[in-house]
């Protein structure tokens, strides 16, 4: 536990129970929907919530509902029906195992076993469309779930789907199939190290192995039939946008990267004014309980600085005005860093969750990799920029906000 997050957690009771989840992540259901999360659902859950340790157990109780509904289905020969209600309840179950940051608590383990029960009847009903991967890495093991197209499939392209620290690879289940698979991509959904799985196995996260788990990644894609070696891309929110840019640097087969909601800036924002439970939770992917020896030996270096003068492939960086976790400044100052063809759009009025264009977003986000893949969006000095305004205009030319007249912010170094 940090210093903030033991001392702090009172604070977080009470914006929960006066708030909900719009009180830690304003407009971020829209985002959870596109997480595989029914809104009904969402709304079951913390009508039950009142304070933080009541998650896991309202996690818990509707993903049970849902799972029990979706057997259901299944027994009378609705498949279907089946395989959604499974993918609810396994994101439900991989919400429940997140709030034990113990990977060796009982409790995790028996809600990881129903959220991988649940994957495997989805797969199962779906034609095996959805296959869990493990990938041998250090030693250890990195998780994945591999999402196929229907039909024959031979040298497509390929989408890694990165997850920020408190995802999970069932989270992009839902996106997969509605944004990749469905437009004839392979997508793989991934938990790198201190991540899900890979995390409660033994993996810990340390400054550069997650950019080698996801050259590992690249290896099994390449590896298969179904994908064409020479285009397989990423799309990363939040810290998976980090750990994308730090991949990009530094294994030029990424062909692309989408990264919205990146952490590009210093590392004092996320861990010292965000809320606490940011550091908690990388301590814990870290396998760090000491936070002084966390912030010695490994904060400081965490910025990205000049790596991404490294970067060879299109990059797409995408962020809220108001990001809680990354100052638009610094955000716009690593974006100036970039010498590759890139773009950048800032949303207006939108924090780290981007809930209120998370479908726009998503959508694309794959759109955009699709042509990059497909060869467009690579001409030498692309550097297209664009505020994108609440009220539906965009401004095409500058990312920065309106309201700061022309003037040149300091940005951090």
């Amino acid at each position: 536990m940090t210093v903030r997050s033991t001392g702090q957690s009172w604070a977080l009771d009470i914006a929960l129970a006066q708030g909900g989840f719009d009180a830690l992540h304003p407009q971020a259901k829209g985002t959870m929907e596109q997480l595989g999360h029914d809104h009904t659902d969402f709304d079951k859950v913390f009508a039950l919530v009142r304070s933080g340790a009541m998650l896991p157990k309202a996690w818990a109780t509707v993903a049970g509902q849902t799972e029990q509904r979706a057997a259901h289905h299944e027994r009378e020969g609705f498949g279907r029906t089946a395989a959604d209600l499974y993918q609810r309840a396994a994101v439900m179950w991989g919400r429940a195992q997140y709030s034990f940051l113990d990977a060796t608590d009982p409790r995790k383990t028996a809600f990881r076993e129903r959220a991988d029960h649940c994957v495997a009847r989805l797969g199962e009903l779906r034609g095996h469309r959805v296959r869990r991967v493990e990938l041998a890495f250090e030693g250890r093991h990195v998780y994945a779930l591999l999402h196929l197209p229907p039909g024959h499939v031979e040298q497509a392209s390929a989408v890694i789907l990165g997850p920020g620290m408190d995802m999970i690879k069932e989270d992009y289940i839902f996106a997969a199939e509605r944004y990749y698979t469905s437009r004839g991509i392979v997508a793989l959904s991934i938990e790198g190290p201190g991540q899900g799985e890979s995390r409660a196995n033994g993996l810990t996260l340390d400054l550069t192995n997650y950019e080698r788990a996801l050259s590992r990644c690249i290896d099994h894609l390449a590896g298969l039939p179904e994908v064409d070696p020479q285009r397989i891309g990423m799309f990363g929110i939040s810290m998976s946008g980090y750990w994308g840019m730090r991949a990009a640097a530094t294994d030029p087969r990424l062909a692309a990267l989408a990264a919205f909601e990146a952490v590009t800036g210093d590392f004092d924002t996320i861990f010292e004014r965000a809320q606490p439970g940011f550091k908690h939770n990388f301590m814990y992917m870290a396998g760090y309980t000491d936070e002084q020896a966390f912030d010695r030996e490994l904060v400081g270096r965490l910025p990205l600085g000049d790596l991404v003068t490294r970067i060879t492939c299109p990059v797409l960086v995408g962020i809220g005005e108001f990001d809680e976790l990354t100052r638009l400044e610094q955000a716009l100052a690593g974006y100036e860093l970039i010498t590759a063809p890139k773009e950048m759009r800032v949303y207006e009025g939108e924090f780290h969750p981007l809930g209120g264009v998370a479908a726009e977003v998503f959508r694309f986000g794959a759109e955009w990799l699709e042509r990059a893949l497909a060869g467009e969006l690579a001409e030498p000095g692309r550097d297209a920029r664009y505020y994108v305004h609440s009220d539906g205009r965009t401004t095409d030319g500058t990312a920065d906000p309106a309201w700061w007249l022309g003037t040149d912010p300091v940005t951090a170094r």
